[in-house]
């Protein structure tokens, strides 16, 4: 008997601590500065290639995770409880996917036993697209891209 995988059998709230990390495939565009358009009814989220400091751009992966608060106080920490208030998050996203009931995409590094690499191959990690924010002297307006945005299945 093959047993359903977590993420289609629990609902958000009720997964361990280990099963909600596991659902961030590490595409690193949360640790994007992203500029909101308060003039814009709508509020418009406006995602730059510009990254927080510890993400290392390299990779695509928090240089230090587990202190990450230590460095940048305010890094938001995505909650079951929060994901609905999270609008800024990617539509690639994988929490948000599934709080909006669309499962995970086709490249998502559980369906691939961790591997990261169909994910790369997809285009949705930040991975060697970005820059640190230390060391960009740029005004972000300047900084605005779209290929966060785009959403693979």
């Amino acid at each position: 008997m093959v047993q359903e995988a977590f993420w289609q059998t629990k609902t958000l709230q009720e997964m361990t601590h280990s099963e909600w990390e596991q659902l961030c495939d590490g595409c690193g565009k949360c640790c994007l500065h992203k500029l909101i358009d308060a003039e814009d009814a709508e509020e418009t989220v406006h995602y730059t290639d510009v990254s927080c400091r510890m993400l290392n751009t390299k990779t695509g992966q928090c240089s230090d995770y587990a202190n990450r608060h230590q460095w940048v106080p305010d890094c938001v920490v995505i909650t079951p409880e929060m994901i609905h208030e999270l609008d800024y998050l990617p539509t690639s996203c994988a929490y948000r996917r599934l709080a909006e009931g669309r499962g995970l995409a086709s490249w998502h590094p559980l369906l691939h036993g961790g591997d990261r690499e169909p994910m790369r191959a997809a285009g949705m990690s930040v991975a060697g697209r970005v820059e640190s924010e230390d060391e960009v002297a740029d005004d972000l307006e300047l900084r605005i891209v779209t290929w966060p945005l785009r959403d693979v299945d």
